[in-house]
Formats: C-alpha cells, structure tokens, sequence
C-alpha cells in the first residue's frame, strides 16, 4: 500500500502538497489498516465460534444452541454500536475511544484463548464491548476526512475503507480457521488476539494522520451528569447480579435466560433510539425530514443483515455436515467459505467504485434508495439459491461446495450496493448531535436482524428447512421493491442528500 502513497509537491503546508492514499487523504491509510488488522481478529474468531461451539473437543452443543449464540454475540456487538459511539461524543472523542477498544478486544481474544469453558463467554463479552466501541467510531472518523457531504470522494472513500476490512476477513479464516480447527481451538483465538495487538500499533502510531475532530468530544458530560450515569450504570449492574445469582441459586438458570432478553432488547432498543432522536425538541425540520428518510433505510438494512449474517451459521453449518468441502478431491477446513465473501469484496469492490462515480459524472448514478433496493432482492434470490443445495441434502446427497460459493457470490453483490452506502448515508444525514451515535443507530439495523435470528433459534426453529429460508428469501425481495416503490418520496424527505 505504500506505493500508492503520492506527494503532489515538494513544499510542505502549501495547498495541493498534502499526502493521499489512492487520491484520498492520508489518514485514510490510518483507518484501513487499522480496520483490517481489527477485522482479521474478529472475522478469525468468528469464522471458529459456530464451529467451536458443536464440536465434540469444543462445547459440543447442538446446531440450534450454536446459532442462537452465534447470532445473539453478533447483535451484542452491533447493539454495543450505540454506547460505543455515546461514549465518544460525551466522554473520550472518537479516537482515544478505538484506542481503549483495541486493548479491549484484544484481552477478549486472550481470553477466549484460555482452556476453560468457564472462560469462554467473558472472553466473547469482552470482544463485544470492544467491537461495540470500536465500530461506530473508525466509521466515523472516515466521514471526518472528507469536507462536505457533497465531496464526490466520499462513497468511493467508504468502498476503499471496505477493501480493508475485507482483506482483513479475506486472511483471517485461512489462518485462523486453519489452525483453530486442524490444530487447536484456542491457539486460533490466541492468533486473534495477535491481529488486534498489529491493528491497536498500528493506530497509535498513525494517528496523527486523522482530521483534527476525531480528538472532539462533541458534547462533553458535565459534572452532575457524570455522577448521574455512573449511579444508574451501578444500580443496573446490581440489579442484573442479583437477579442472575437468584436464577442461578434456584437451579432454574439455562443459557435462555441470558439469550432471549439480549434478542428482546436487540429488537427493541433500535426502536426506542429512532424514537427518542425523532423526539428530539433541538432538531429542525430538515433535519428531522431526514431521520424520517433513514428509517426507511435502517429497516431495508435490517432484513438484508438477517439474511446475510447467516452465511457465518445457518450456511456454515449446513456446509459442515451437508456438503462436500472439496474442490477436484481435495479437502478444505470448513471455515475457509468465510473467505469466499470478502475476496468478492476486494475483486468488486474498486469496481462499484469506479461505477459509481462514473455513473455521478455523467448524472445518471442510482439514488440510495435505488441501491438498497438492489441488495434486498440479490439478498433475497441468494437464499432462493440455497434451496437447492437444502433439496440436494435433503434428497440424501451432500451438496457440492460451488452451490455455497455461488450463494455467497450473490449476497456479496447485494452488500456492495448496500453496506458501504449505508455508512456513507449514514454520515451524510446525521444531525451534527448525534455524530458518533448516528453510527451506532446504522449498525443497531444488524442488531436488529441478528436479533431476529437468534430469537428464530432461540424458540427452535431449524433455520435449515427449506420452508424458513424461502419465507425469508421472500420478505427481502417484498422489503426492496417496497423501497423501490417509494423512492421518489425517501428521496424527497432527504433534501439535499444525495
């Protein structure tokens, strides 16, 4: 990456002299890499849980307990979005708050690592938390590089900051997933912690290459209100110690008891934050036109990240009893598929770059609303898809791996017109208040259909009968063209985002 690195002049200070990353401002390389190396350890990891959790020499639970917590881990993350992002813009600033995530995270992987199943889910709470600080706030801080909403460079800037999560993902299952499931479970999760110690380098030595807002504290606690939310963080840890030490004392405690009320608030929780923003007294009409616009998205998201987040279990685990893990006769870890997506990212995504921002110079670049629409239905037709290989192994047979390459194909597509376009909307229609928030409400969406998954395995519903996944693959394709019908009107409660 380095030789992409260019200097337009020799005097520095003067305009045009600035350094640039592939023509975007040099703090851009600061946050790739950062997210690749944060994004190899979680994705490693990731690529292992729902493998670890059936395996005989791991928990050996069963398919439906593994997707739940699966699926309920992953909205803890994406839940702990919002906090994340609160606590950079009344506490930290966004950039000393991924400072303190790093260290988090990577103490959750070494954690993780440790040889005790008593271990094992601290360990996965402790990378949620970090996870949770983390994503909203390197998010946000490529939305600070650029200067305007209407900087052409900003939804290719996105799609780039996207190449190095996926080359992060890309590596982390060959090399994690390897040696996690050929070699041991736990020297994998330690490798995840090595990732996230490069990442955490690599940002505090890169740093000072970011614009000078992610060091902001946008709207500091005053004294009273520090005081205020350590009282009520205390008294609702109290309460959720004591209530689990009484389910626990009276013999009564199941894994549920902790599952079901986190899928309960992932649903919820997003629904009150929109609320409580929309009430908000402060905002005005155009930016409240604009929190009406982002519902729409923030449900279209919601449905895709149902659907596509199963690729890491329903899929995963279908692959790793119902399919044929080889290509010409020869054998492959069944974490290796989670490679599959993010190589499609890195060979698309400078390609949806390049289009889009031809397709804006000569005016004819589909609107948001458009774009959404697109990843529902190629969402949707990817779980079409999956119906025949579920009918193959249904018929007896183990379905070829190309059928689970192929569905990945498709939902890597649809991702591309969606996710690194709704992080951009996302900065672009924030009201300025709500920052770092606004972040954490756009990953409450993944929350939102994690949430939904979890709470499908949580009441023992096979997600790998071929009924579920054509009802699922319906609603998004109903849930697009509902986006689509109504594109004229999101697009006019924007204003001038575009």
């Amino acid at each position: 990456m380095a030789s992409s690195l260019t200097k337009d002049s020799v005097r520095p200070g003067t305009p045009g002299s600035e350094k640039t990353f592939l023509g975007h401002p040099r703090g851009l390389a600061t946050l790739f890499m950062t997210e690749m190396w944060e994004r190899f350890s979680y994705y490693g990891m990731r690529a292992l849980l729902p493998l670890y959790l059936v395996a005989p020499g791991g928990l050996h639970m069963s398919a439906a307990g593994a997707t739940a917590i699966y699926s309920v881990y992953l909205s803890l993350v994406y839940l702990l979005a919002l906090p994340g992002g609160w606590f950079a813009d009344r506490v930290l600033g966004p950039r000393k708050t991924v400072a303190v995530a790093g260290a988090i995270i990577m103490v959750g992987h070494l954690t993780l690592a440790l040889p005790w199943a008593g271990s094992f889910f601290g360990g996965l709470g402790l990378v949620a938390i970090g996870s949770g600080l983390l994503k909203a706030n390197i998010s946000t801080m490529v939305g600070h590089l650029y200067k305007g909403t209407d900087d052409p460079r900003r939804d290719g800037g996105f799609t780039i900051f996207y190449i190095g999560i996926n080359l992060g993902a890309f590596a982390a299952p060959l090399i994690i997933g390897t040696i996690g499931e050929n070699v041991n479970w736990h020297i994998g999760f330690a490798l995840a912690a090595l990732g996230m110690g490069l990442g955490l380098a690599q940002f505090l030595l890169g740093s000072r290459h970011l614009d000078a807002r992610s060091d902001v504290v946008p709207t500091p606690l005053t004294g009273p209100e520090k005081a205020a939310v350590l009282r009520k963080s205390a008294l609702w840890a109290a309460v959720a110690v004591v209530f689990y030490a009484i389910v626990g004392f009276c013999g009564v405690y199941t894994l549920n008891w902790l599952l079901v009320p986190i899928t309960v608030a992932g649903l919820l929780i997003p629904v009150l934050v929109i609320a409580r923003i929309k009430r908000d007294k402060e905002l005005d009409r155009t930016d409240q036109s604009k929190m009406t616009a982002y519902i729409w998205f923030f449900v279209a998201a919601a449905v895709f990240w149902m659907i596509y987040d199963q690729g890491g279990s329903t899929v995963s685990l279908f692959a790793e009893k119902s399919a044929k893990n080889s290509v010409f006769g020869w054998e492959f870890p069944v974490s290796w598929y989670q490679s599959v997506n993010p190589v499609m990212i890195m060979a698309l995504a400078p390609v949806f770059a390049w289009a889009w921002l031809a397709l804006a110079r000569r005016g004819k670049e589909p609107s948001t609303a458009v774009k959404f629409t697109m990843g529902l239905v190629l969402v949707g037709a990817s779980f079409f898809l999956f119906l025949a290989p579920l009918s193959i192994a249904d018929g007896g047979h183990k379905a070829a791996a190309l059928w689970l390459v192929a569905i990945y194909f498709v939902q890597t597509v649809g991702e591309l017109t969606l996710s690194p376009v709704g992080l951009s909307v996302t900065t672009k229609m924030a009201p300025a208040k709500y920052a770092s928030q606004m972040m954490g409400v756009w990953f409450l969406a993944v929350t939102a259909g994690d949430a939904t998954t979890g709470l499908l395995s949580t009441a023992g519903v096979d997600l790998n009968k071929t009924g579920i996944v054509t009802l699922e693959a319906a609603l998004a394709v109903v849930a697009g063209v509902a986006v689509w019908m109504y594109r004229k009107k999101v697009k006019a409660l924007m204003g001038d985002v575009r």
